[in-house]
């Protein structure tokens, strides 16, 4: 850090995740910071892009999803910085599949994830209401007393922290599960919890099924629910959302058996956070989102951002004419034309990339692949995709009118949002 104790740096809060400015080699970029990665991993360039990077050997990865481990090559950056924290020789792999792109999902550009590496070094606070890091020297940092907060211990296993908590999945659910969950704020999701008939982890009766996200190794399917009861030190959530994974996508994971699951960006950033991975220990304190309500996509719509597309408007431009007739009047008449002419524009693609099965936008007729021109009456092309997917997010029966583009052919559809949990 420069010889300083301490350094801050802005981020963005994008669907519960936090995305940092990095620069690799010279060139800036934007990562994930995900405390359940262990090696930093960068998705494959463009052939326009100017990073320069030494790269070894090949490898396969294997990662969430029930598809194949995925050809990646590892390398080694000559730089690797942070605002002011510098890292020399950072060892990360470069994922060949330029099809894995996490960009089209967040709807901003997203070249890597960053986990172990930025928090093994340092005391990382991190206040999701003001999207700010602060990275403290260790040797110098000092805990204050806070009545408030809530200070845990901390497993590790792979570089990955683990937290014991406890759940009440159901009602009259006595007593509470006790839990050992990944620490994961590369997962958007508040909790994600594996089936285990011995430790009485099974899904609620209110359930559907429905896209959960995508892995490494693919898409991740599963059953969405909420939770009764969550506890993690003196802090308690009611009704929070759960998603439990397919078995098949979270093979690879499983092999750590004494994981019973993950917690997620949207129970993080309900708390101002502050790793200690040194003593392996953490401290809770409350945030502005501590007593937001825990929503979710009741639409059935799961979106992307897919480029661009071209827009084409008629306008009016008016010109004033002047026309003289002296030798009648002797005064000047004045003429105003209307003269029509197109204006072409790019403007932001969202397309619809999952619809869930009985959803209210599958009883529609929406389909996979149809673009999001408007809704309500809003046109989204120039909303960010948080912005976009929050108006799919709603009290129940809700009135949704939907414009789309399909094909050539713009389409008005119309439903009610509806409660399933």
């Amino acid at each position: 850090m420069n010889g300083k104790d301490k350094a801050s740096v802005r981020f963005k809060l994008i669907n519960n995740l936090i995305v940092i400015p990095v620069e690799i080699n010279g060139v800036e970029m934007s990562f994930l910071l995900d405390s359940g990665v262990n090696k930093p991993i960068m998705f494959s360039l463009n052939p326009g892009d100017s990073l320069s990077i030494e790269q070894k050997e090949r490898i396969q990865l294997r990662g969430l999803g029930s598809g194949e481990p995925i050809q990646a090559v590892k390398a080694r950056s000559d730089t690797f910085k942070v605002n002011n924290i510098l890292k020399l020789n950072l060892e990360l792999y470069i994922i060949l599949d330029q099809e894995i792109n996490m960009s089209t999902r967040l709807g901003v550009p997203i070249h890597g994830i960053i986990g172990y590496d930025m928090f093994k070094d340092f005391i990382v606070e991190i206040n999701y209401s003001a999207e700010k890091i602060k990275f403290y020297n260790p040797e110098k940092y000092e805990y204050r007393k806070c009545k408030k907060c809530t200070d845990l211990p901390l497993t590790f296993r792979n570089n990955k922290p683990y937290i014991d908590v406890s759940v009440a999945i159901e009602e009259n659910a006595e007593p509470d599960v006790p839990v050992k969950l990944l620490i994961d704020s590369g997962g958007s999701d508040a909790l994600w919890l594996f089936e285990d008939e011995v430790k009485r982890i099974n899904i609620p009766e209110k359930k559907f099924d429905d896209f959960l996200g995508r892995g490494l190794s693919g898409s991740i399917y599963g059953m969405r629910s909420r939770v009764k009861k969550f506890n993690i030190g003196k802090f308690a959530f009611e009704n929070a959302k759960v998603a439990f994974p397919d078995s098949t996508a979270i093979a690879y994971v499983k092999n750590f058996k004494e994981r019973n699951g993950s917690i997620g960006g949207e129970i993080l950033k309900r708390f101002k956070v502050i790793f200690d991975y040194r003593n392996k220990r953490i401290r809770l304190r409350k945030s502005k989102y501590f007593s937001d309500p825990f929503r979710y996509n009741m639409s059935g719509i799961e979106l992307q951002h897919n480029g661009m597309r071209v827009i084409q408007e008629v306008k009016k431009r008016n010109n004033t004419l002047q026309t003289n007739y002296g030798r009648q009047t002797g005064t000047n008449d004045f003429n105003i034309v209307f003269e029509h002419y197109n204006s072409f524009s790019l403007v932001k693609a969202y397309e619809i990339a999952e619809i869930r099965k009985n959803s209210p936008a599958e009883f529609a007729g929406l389909k996979e692949g149809d673009i999001i021109i408007s809704i309500n009456g809003k046109v989204v092309d120039k909303m960010t995709l948080n912005k976009v997917t929050g108006m799919l997010e709603g009290r129940e029966n809700k009135r949704m009118r939907l414009k789309i583009l399909r094909g050539r052919n713009v389409l008005k559809f119309e439903f009610r949002l509806k409660e399933v949990l």
